[in-house]
């Protein structure tokens, strides 16, 4: 890292302080940034004397600025492992001349590995290769402080070699921990097949569950029009029974209503003549003459007569039994 952070301040331009960006070359042989050594040219011009900011060496020509393609491709390379170390947090461990991200770590060696320095490295079962991590300590036996190389299958832990020879797992089956990986993955695997086919399952049961519930709401949408068109056709046969049974009360009020008008009718006449009867016996009872009265008496017995005869009318009135028989025959009617 020291050797990283020594590269970094070489590759530092000396007037923003920051890596080089298109860094270019004096004739002095000094680097900087393109954009910071224009500026700096372009305030000297007009003293009309250049000055190279690092080594102060004069010129009275406005200096040709040269690319430095070696340093750009240097600079352009360590931004990039710049990036890729605060991707993973992680540099190789064995490039001490550059940052360069590590690939793997090496749990045996404690060591983070790039690309090239894995191709390179021992492809043996002890070397317990992982993604790349700082946090070794975490794979360290907590009692011998040594990498936890094997896997104890009695007690299901993992352990360092002098757990195995010396220590509380001493005699106890054992294997290398990428062994012992690659048989949980077996399990794993073999777990992981049974939980797609319980999936599988439980999916189509969804889906049977989604279909049932939509041939339910189907048969609730014909069985709703079903009773809707039975109930429109009880209440249309509803109303025609009633439209008939009013009817015929109608009639027979309207008959009797008839009867009793005429029967009305007959009295207001006859009341007319009784008026006119009582009118002409207040003038009998004027008369003074006795002959007179007397004569009288024949047509005045027979209209009293008249009008006792005329009270003994039968007035009719409405048959409930002939409304209740319509009622029914309409009710029964309209269920069969």
């Amino acid at each position: 890292m020291m050797a990283s952070a020594d590269l970094r301040d070489e590759l530092n331009c000396s007037i923003c302080l920051n890596i080089y960006t298109d860094p270019v070359t004096l004739t002095c042989g000094h680097n900087f940034c393109l954009l910071c050594i224009g500026n700096v040219l372009d305030t000297q011009q007009e003293s009309g004397i250049y000055t190279c900011p690092e080594c102060r060496a004069e010129s009275q020509d406005r200096p040709a600025l040269q690319r430095n393609t070696t340093l750009c491709n240097i600079t352009d390379r360590f931004r990039s492992a710049q990036q890729m170390e605060e991707d993973t947090g992680i540099a190789c461990t064995y490039c001490l001349h550059i940052l360069v991200p590590a690939a793997k770590t090496c749990l045996l060696c404690e060591a983070s590995l790039c690309e090239t320095h894995l191709m390179v490295h021992s492809k043996s079962a002890e070397h317990v290769i992982t993604e790349p991590t700082t946090f070794l300590e975490n794979r360290k036996c907590s009692v011998h402080k040594k990498a936890l190389e094997y896997y104890c299958t009695f007690d299901a832990t993992c352990i360092c070699v002098y757990c195995n020879v010396i220590g509380d797992h001493k005699g106890h089956q054992v294997k290398i921990l990428n062994e012992a990986s690659e048989n949980k993955k077996n399990n794993l695997r073999d777990n992981l097949k049974v939980l797609m086919s319980q999936r599988v399952g439980a999916e189509e049961r969804v889906a049977s569950l989604q279909k049932h519930r939509t041939d339910v709401k189907e048969k609730a949408v014909v069985e709703t029009e079903r009773v809707t068109a039975v109930i429109r056709e009880i209440r249309e046969q509803l109303e025609a029974v009633e439209k008939q049974v009013l009817g015929e009360i109608s009639n027979q009020e309207e008959q009797v209503s008839l009867q009793v008008s005429n029967l009305i009718q007959q009295l207001e006449l006859k009341m007319e003549e009784l008026a006119r009867k009582i009118i002409h016996t207040e003038e009998l009872l004027n008369i003074t003459d006795p002959l007179t009265v007397l004569q009288e008496k024949e047509s005045l017995s027979a209209g009293f007569y008249a009008v006792q005869r005329g009270g003994g009318e039968v007035l009719g009135d409405l048959d409930v039994g002939v409304i209740l028989s319509t009622l029914h025959c309409g009710l029964v009617w309209g269920t069969t």
